[in-house]
């Protein structure tokens, strides 16, 4: 019997268990660790952020799927991970053993990066859904006295999406609610151009995006260093392309929005062979860590070196899609190792994301994510918006049934092949 050990149960540790469990045989155990009791759809916090979505509409209870699925759920956070002996410690004191480790815990939240950054201090988050609920709290407070509003991502961030999306969706939301001339907004960056996105510019990333900012009458800082936030100011430092400081901003604002730079989480920081210095989770090609040959990861907690060198430091993201792609490839090379083989399998790192822009929007494919790419695409249009409503609920049903069906490939790159042929005709 083989005991497999999943820590998280987000976009990458459920369905990494339904896959699993898929492929495992009926003696073997899976257990699912995760500090949060639910799964919430991140990339529908923006929308709960502005009371489009209530939090409940995008949760998933795991612990009634898992035991459908017999899968062990324990909903405690995890402590410490101990590679060496082959056993995760949790916070209430109890160790669990393993035969293989997924650690597929996503990020810990580098808030105390910035002084004054974060739900703590004086922005609003999306990372989150608890940050997503107090950002609506503040939100319903500002649309009542509106002013300034500030959003972007601080220097070291890898994940600029959500940020597009929410500047975006708040544009849209103040339009309907016929206040948005009340409302100066700007989109405070560490990437070097607006349409960067961590990824060095997909296809023209960079020119649609800033008609986007013109045409909606969002002002943008590039190559910034978020120094500090104070209440109502944000102080910010522009640099040139050789990083070199050209000019310092007193940003005022009355509601922000800004995205931290991630880090790994304490249970696994710090340990030596298993992460690197930011403490995210070092791979090889199989998603298996170089060092403790039982222990693979998936998800925004694996360890990818930038696309480029940019002058403020930006990382790089890690979509749904290849995410999806992680846990395929883990689940069928921890088979091959219980039959007594080497792991084959790759995941395919590609790029592919549906950016919701409220009541339009913009999706990118960069295939493969590091330049040069076999395709480099970039679109936008309303059928953006309405596919990321339609992946929305292909996923949360997904996770509702404890499926193992491929919904990115199946709802992304079908919108994408739509959009395609639409501006082909």
């Amino acid at each position: 019997m083989a005991n497999i050990v999943i820590i998280g149960a987000g976009i990458g540790g459920l369905p990494m268990a339904y896959e699993m469990r898929d492929l495992l045989r009926p003696e073997d155990r899976i257990t699912v660790i995760a500090k949060d009791p639910k799964f919430h759809f991140v990339p529908s916090n923006p929308w709960v952020a502005v009371s489009w979505r209530k939090r409940e509409e995008i949760e998933v209870d795991p612990a009634e799927v898992l035991a459908r699925r017999d899968i062990d759920f324990i909903p405690i956070g995890v402590a410490r991970v101990k590679p060496a002996e082959n056993e995760v410690q949790l916070a209430d004191g109890r160790s669990i053993a393993y035969d293989y480790l997924v650690i597929a815990t996503g990020p810990k939240l580098a808030f105390d990066e910035v002084p004054g950054l974060g739900p703590d201090g004086h922005t609003q988050s999306v990372c989150h859904v608890d940050h997503a609920v107090t950002a609506e709290a503040g939100w319903q407070r500002f649309v009542a006295d509106p002013g300034p509003v500030v959003v972007g991502a601080v220097q070291g961030a890898s994940c600029f999406g959500p940020a597009y999306e929410f500047a975006m969706i708040v544009d849209s939301d103040l339009r309907k609610r016929r206040i948005r001339d009340r409302v100066p907004m700007t989109f405070v960056t560490s990437e070097p151009y607006i349409g960067h996105l961590g990824l060095g510019g997909v296809g023209d990333s960079k020119g649609i995006m800033e008609s986007a900012f013109r045409d909606r009458h969002i002002k943008w800082i590039c190559n910034a260093k978020v120094e500090r936030i104070d209440d109502g100011v944000m102080h910010v430092i522009e640099h040139d392309e050789d990083g070199i400081e050209k000019r310092r901003h007193e940003v005022p604002f009355k509601y922000s929005m800004m995205l931290p730079a991630f880090k790994g989480v304490d249970a696994v920081f710090g340990i030596e062979g298993l992460t690197n210095p930011r403490g995210f989770i070092l791979i090889d090609q199989h998603q298996r860590n170089p060092t403790f040959r039982n222990v693979f990861a998936v998800g925004v907690c694996v360890a990818i070196p930038p696309v480029e060198v940019t002058p403020v430091p930006t990382g790089t993201p890690k979509t749904g899609y290849m995410i999806e792609s992680m846990v395929t490839a883990t689940a069928h090379n921890i088979r091959a190792l219980i039959d007594g083989r080497e792991p084959t399998e790759t995941a395919t790192w590609n790029a592919v994301c549906l950016a919701d822009f409220g009541d339009t929007g913009a999706a990118f494919v960069a295939l493969p994510q590091i330049p040069p790419r076999n395709l480099n695409w970039f679109s936008q249009g309303k059928w953006v918006h309405l596919a990321k409503i339609a992946f929305e609920k292909y996923f949360l049903r997904k996770m509702r049934k404890g499926t193992t069906e491929p919904v990115y490939e199946k709802v992304v790159m079908k919108a994408v092949g739509i959009a395609k042929l639409r501006k082909e005709s």
